[in-house]
C-alpha cells in the first residue's frame, strides 16, 4: 500500500500527517504529529487517528537543524510504514506569486521560481522552502509536491484582485493574493457534501484562528477575501493587526524611527489581540477567561472587524445564504460564533444557542435565514489530496 506525508513548515514548528492510500485512491488518516519548540526545545510527538500517543522524542541535543529533524521524521514514517511505501510528500506552501494557480511536482527549476517569491512572504516562504530542501537532501528520489495557500483565491475577479497603486507595481507582482486556501478549498467541497442547497450559493467561511480571514464563496468557488498581499491584512489575528491605514507605517516610522525590520515585527509579532490586550495574551481561550478589561477590549475589537468584513464580503455576493466556522477559534470558541451571530439579526441569521454550545455542525435554527454551520478544517488532507493527484499524472506521463 503507497502513503502520503502532509507537511507544513510554522515558525517554531513543523506538523505533519500521514495518509494510507486505499481503493479509489481514498485517503485514510494513519497519524498526526509535529515537530515542535524547534527554536528551544525540539521535540516530535506522533497520535494516531484515535489520538492516542504512538511516539515522543526528545531531539534538543542537535539543536534547530531542519534537515536533521525532518530526517527523523521520515526514518519513524518509513519505520512505521512497515511493509507500505511512502509515495510523495505533500507541503503547504503559503505563497505561489502570480504564477502559480495549482499544486505543483518540485524540481531544481520550481525551487529556483519559489525563492524569487520570497520577497512577497519574507517571514513564511523560507520556512516552507526550507522544509522541500530538507526533505531533498534526506530522501533525494521522493516526489514533492507544492501546494499553494494563494491558489484557491485566483478565481477571484479582477477588481477583488487589484490594488489602487500605479499599473508597474501591478505588472511586478504587488496584488491581492489571498491566503488559507487549502482550507477554503477543503470547507467549500465539506460544506457542499453537508448542505448542497446553501453550498450552492453565496457562502462566507470564517477562518478564525490565530491567523484569521474571511472568504465569500459563490458556488464553492473565492469571489473575495480579507486577507491581501500578505498574510498581515484583513481581520484582527493573535499577534498580527490585519487592515491597517498605510498611513500609520509612515507616522510609526518617522515619529519613533523605527526601521523596516522593527515596524515588520511590530505588526507581525506584538500586535493583534497581543497588543491590543496589552500583551496579557495572544489566545483567544486565555482572553476569554481573564477579567482583565483589556482583555474584554481585545475581544470586542476581534468581534467588530469580523462583522465589518462581514458586511463587506455580503456586499460582494449580494446577499448571504451561508456562513461557515471553521479554525481554532471558529470551531472552538462558542461564545464568539454567538457574540459574530448576535450582530448579523438584521440579516435573518438566528443562532441555536444549544447546539452553539454543544459545537454542532449545524448551529442556526430552522427559520434561520442564513445557514449557519461549523466544520473542521482539514488543510492536511487538502495537500495530501493534491500530492496524490499529482504524482498520479506524474506516473501518467512517465
Amino acid at each position: 500500500m503507497k502513503a502520503v506525508l502532509s507537511l507544513n513548515a510554522g515558525s517554531s514548528s513543523i506538523k505533519f500527517a500521514l495518509f494510507g492510500v486505499g481503493a479509489q485512491n481514498t485517503l485514510e488518516r494513519v497519524c498526526r504529529g509535529a515537530v515542535e519548540e524547534i527554536g528551544t526545545a525540539p521535540h516530535f510527538v506522533v497520535r494516531d487517528a484515535n489520538d492516542q500517543e504512538l511516539a515522543r522524542r526528545n531531539l534538543s541535543e542537535h539543536g534547530p537543524d531542519v534537515h536533521f529533524l525532518m530526517g527523523q521524521v521520515l526514518d519513524w514514517v518509513d519505520s512505521h510504514l512497515g511493509a507500505s511505501t511512502l509515495a510523495a510528500v505533500g507541503h503547504r506552501v503559503v505563497h505561489g506569486g502570480p504564477t502559480y494557480d495549482r499544486p505543483i511536482i518540485v524540481d531544481q527549476s520550481a525551487m529556483m521560481a519559489l525563492d524569487s517569491l520570497v520577497p512577497l512572504a519574507p517571514l513564511h516562504e523560507p520556512l516552507n522552502l526550507d522544509l522541500i530542501r530538507a526533505v531533498a537532501k534526506a530522501r533525494p528520489t521522493l516526489p514533492q509536491v507544492a501546494c499553494f495557500d494563494t491558489a484557491f483565491h485566483r478565481s477571484m475577479p479582477a477588481p477583488a484582485r487589484r490594488l489602487a497603486l500605479p499599473r508597474e507595481f501591478e505588472a511586478d507582482g504587488v496584488r491581492r493574493y489571498g491566503f488559507h486556501g487549502l482550507s477554503y478549498e477543503y470547507i467549500a467541497s465539506r460544506f457542499a457534501k453537508l448542505a448542497p442547497g446553501p453550498a450552492d450559493g453565496r457562502v462566507i467561511v470564517a477562518h478564525l484562528g490565530n491567523g484569521a480571514s474571511l472568504c465569500a464563496l459563490r458556488e464553492g468557488r473565492s469571489v473575495d477575501t480579507t486577507m491581501g498581499f500578505t498574510p498581515l491584512d484583513g481581520l484582527v489575528m493573535g499577534t498580527r493587526c490585519g487592515d491597517l491605514d498605510p498611513g500609520v507605517v509612515l507616522y510609526l516610522q518617522r515619529r519613533y524611527e523605527l526601521s523596516v525590520d522593527q515596524v515588520e515585527n511590530l505588526l507581525y509579532r506584538r500586535s493583534g489581540l497581543l497588543g491590543v490586550s496589552g500583551a496579557l495574551a495572544s489566545d483567544m481561550r486565555a482572553l476569554l477567561a481573564s477579567a482583565d478589561p483589556r482583555a474584554k477590549e481585545a475581544i470586542d475589537l476581534f468581534v467588530f472587524r469580523a462583522v465589518r468584513e462581514i458586511g463587506a464580503l455580503i456586499g460582494t455576493l449580494g446577499g448571504l445564504d451561508g456562513l461557515v466556522f471553521t479554525a481554532g477559534i471558529g470551531e472552538h470558541a462558542a461564545e464568539i460564533r454567538g457574540l459574530i451571530c448576535d450582530r448579523l439579526t438584521w440579516l435573518g441569521v438566528v443562532l441555536d444557542p444549544e447546539a452553539n454550545a454543544r459545537h454542532a455542525a449545524c448551529i442556526s435554527m430552522p427559520n434561520s435565514s442564513v445557514a449557519v454551520w461549523v466544520i473542521p478544517t482539514d488543510e492536511e488532507l487538502m495537500v495530501a489530496r493534491h500530492a496524490l493527484a499529482a504524482i498520479g499524472h506524474l506516473e501518467q506521463a512517465g
